[in-house]
């Protein structure tokens, strides 16, 4: 496997730092070749601007899409995003790796969303049959790991837990970005607790991390529809027949019973690190 780590996470002696550190050894000690986008340390610009593309030659208004869209065929984005791109090009497996903030990955890694997976790259792609999109697209091929440190309690994101399940949280990420671009979206690994871990729950959440990369060549992917699988109408809704009665999040899955809860780490001694 090419494996690309992108890292949302401000200071390097964090637990998601050191947790970085241990997948990076096993992913090594595997020989599968590696490349990290470390966005905070990069510097990397999350703002989506006028500044990614040449200004359009006709003066019309920016739009967004159609300008990304045409920089991308003339290979003229900006040459921090096109840097990007040729990272996600090589790789076969991308792991995201962030802080849980506010029920969602930092700001920083909102942008980064925003300017690399852009439009005539990862998405709005299509071919004699229309769009390619939830289970196609541009990024068709790949895998993508999501490792996320929570600083609630496990049981808050349990089946009738307060926040609500943990993929459906994160569903705006693991359908909504992974699934339309193509991208296999894996269950995604969290250590819960994180502002409370312990020295045996830091030995737990590394051991846990090491076994999911260990396992990434054969993890059996989320199981979402795809949008051409037959489920779907033309304006994209399920047919009745699909998930009859169904309306919540589960409804977009193969078999909602498949869905895998994320891994939690939790106990021992106090240990000196942050989420």
């Amino acid at each position: 496997m090419n494996v690309l780590w992108i890292f949302a996470h401000p200071e390097q002696r964090s637990l998601n730092a050191s947790l970085r550190d241990e997948g990076l050894r096993e992913l090594a000690a595997a020989g599968h070749p590696t490349r990290v986008s470390d966005l905070y340390t990069m510097g990397f610009d999350p703002v989506l601007d006028a500044g990614d593309f040449p200004a359009d030659p006709s003066g019309d208004r920016l739009r967004v899409g159609a300008a990304q869209e045409r920089a991308h065929r003339r290979a003229e984005l900006s040459a921090d995003v096109s840097a990007e791109q040729e990272k996600v090009r090589w790789a076969s497996v991308l792991v995201f790796q962030f802080p849980l903030w506010w029920f969602g990955p930092p700001a920083i890694l909102k942008g980064w969303f925003d300017r690399v997976f852009a439009q005539g790259f990862a998405f709005g792609v299509r071919d004699e049959r229309g769009h390619r999109r939830y289970g196609d697209g541009g990024l068709a091929g790949r895998r993508a790991l999501t490792v996320t440190s929570v600083g609630a309690r496990a049981s808050g994101f349990g089946p009738r837990g307060v926040h609500g399940r943990l993929d459906e949280v994160l569903f705006p990420l693991l359908h909504g970005t992974f699934w339309y671009t193509g991208l296999e979206a894996l269950p995604p690994y969290a250590v819960y607790g994180a502002d409370r871990l312990t020295d045996a729950g830091y030995a737990e959440a590394a051991a846990g991390l090491r076994e999911r990369i260990r396992a990434l060549p054969h993890t059996e992917p989320l199981p979402f529809r795809t949008e051409r699988g037959g489920d779907y109408d033309a304006d994209l809704v399920l047919y009745p027949h699909v998930a009859p009665g169904r309306t919540d999040l589960g409804a977009h899955y193969t078999s909602a019973d498949d869905r895998t809860a994320p891994c939690a780490a939790s106990g021992g001694a106090a240990r000196n690190v942050r989420r």
